[in-house]
């Protein structure tokens, strides 16, 4: 028995030591996997941003009313943003086109729906080859009679910002959009038709470049109407306004004329839309499917257009 035992021992101790080189190498590979997939987050301000008090609340989870819901799966709300930042997820070098599109998530100017129509986003856009940048930008609002000043103040920076960097990012700098969803919609909209704007005084070499965004997606977008259901005066497009998608359900309750109107006003001025308008589908869907509702596919009408719009020149 001893002398069996014996002969066993040193093909267990080789497979334990086998065993253990394998767990090693898959921790390796997991962490390797891990820190692929985080973002490389900068700041969009040097300092503090503009007109931001000394003392401000800590950014925190929004859970009053328990977890909130889309498509069966809880989504995370974010509040209290003072420090602007840009999470920026690339895709997979072989797949990377060198396109990029700053994100802009809604939440009424109150929260940010980070994961539903930021981070999600962001990995969808990777999955077709284009980075995506999630802008966390500050709420809730400072100021009540122009709720989004703070958080258009952080997207024309932030594409400056971008646009500054992009060669050390590996970006295109003529190859980068503005997506944004509800009040983050108004975020992008105002993006897109007041680059020539800028709301805020320029504080570095940044601020010396651009602000127009090359290409805009507008999902469900809010508050581009007035109470008379027109356009808003300071929203009218010109020539040079960038070429615009937006997706709308017809029973949106925050109002789907604020794509219509936009839409029509593109057309008055010659701009390039394309607006998908859906029967049903509500507010609020980011990109997670819901059967029978067909709107909620519309990144399969998205990344069509971006095939186009999005391409090397």
């Amino acid at each position: 028995m001893h002398t069996t035992h014996m002969n066993r021992s040193p093909s267990l101790a080789l497979l334990r030591h086998f065993l253990a080189i394998v767990c090693f190498v898959c921790a390796v590979c997991i962490d390797a996997l891990v820190f692929a997939s985080d973002p490389q987050v900068i700041a969009v301000w040097p300092g503090k941003a503009p007109g931001e008090a000394a003392e401000a609340p800590a950014e925190s989870e929004v859970t009053e009313g328990g977890p909130k819901m889309v498509a069966g799966k809880k989504i995370y709300l974010l509040t209290n943003v003072s420090k602007p930042e840009l999470a920026i997820y690339k895709p997979e070098p072989a797949n990377d086109t060198g396109a990029s599109v700053i994100i802009c998530p809604g939440g009424g100017h109150r929260l940010l729906a980070y994961d539903l129509e930021g981070t999600e986003v962001a990995q969808w856009l990777n999955s077709i080859g284009i980075t995506g940048i999630v802008l966390k930008y500050r709420v809730p609002t400072r100021t009540p009679d122009f709720k989004c000043l703070a958080a258009l103040q952080d997207v024309q920076r932030a594409i400056s910002v971008v646009r500054a960097r992009a060669k050390e990012l590996g970006l295109d700098a003529s190859r980068i959009g503005v997506l944004g969803f509800s009040a983050g919609g108004e975020v992008a909209a105002r993006a897109t038709l007041q680059f020539k704007d800028r709301k805020y005084e320029a504080i570095d070499s940044s601020d010396e470049v651009s602000c127009r965004p090359d290409f805009s997606l507008l999902i469900y977008p809010a508050y581009l109407v007035g109470k008379d259901n027109t356009l808003l005066e300071e929203l009218k497009p010109t020539a040079d306004t960038p070429q615009t998608l937006m997706i709308h359900a017809w029973d949106d309750p925050v109002t789907p004329l604020s794509s219509l109107c936009l839409a029509t006003e593109m057309k008055k001025a010659g701009i390039s839309c394309e607006l998908h308008m859906f029967a049903r589908g509500g507010h609020g869907y980011g990109l997670r499917h819901v059967d029978g509702m067909p709107v909620t596919d519309w990144p399969a009408q998205a990344s069509a257009w971006l095939s186009k719009v999005a391409s090397k020149k």
